[in-house]
């Protein structure tokens, strides 16, 4: 399977992509060399095998999310740049 260069460019333009006359061709080369990779692929015989949910057998081991405080609310305005008794002091964002 190959494709030409109007290809290209309509993919190009789909993408929003410029490419001037070298990479041009560069860029119609490796596309062809994908394509052709593909059609490899599309060869193989995968008759009996499982198809993959994940490509891996590892397991992430995650602890439960349990709510809970970690920072006192002294601890967290502790070292604030600015306080206002029990709030941070941010600057003003909006008008």
């Amino acid at each position: 399977m190959s494709t030409d260069i109007g290809t290209l460019r309509g993919l190009a333009h789909l993408a929003r992509l410029e490419f001037d006359a070298t990479r041009e061709q560069q860029m119609l080369a490796d596309l062809n060399n994908i394509l052709d990779f593909v059609a490899q692929l599309e060869g193989l015989d995968t008759t009996g095998v499982e198809p993959l949910v994940h490509l891996s057998q590892e397991v992430n081991v995650l602890r439960d999310d349990e709510a809970r405080n970690t920072v006192s609310h002294q601890d967290g305005l502790r070292n604030a740049p600015r306080k206002d008794s029990d709030y941070f002091r941010v600057p003003k964002v909006l008008e």
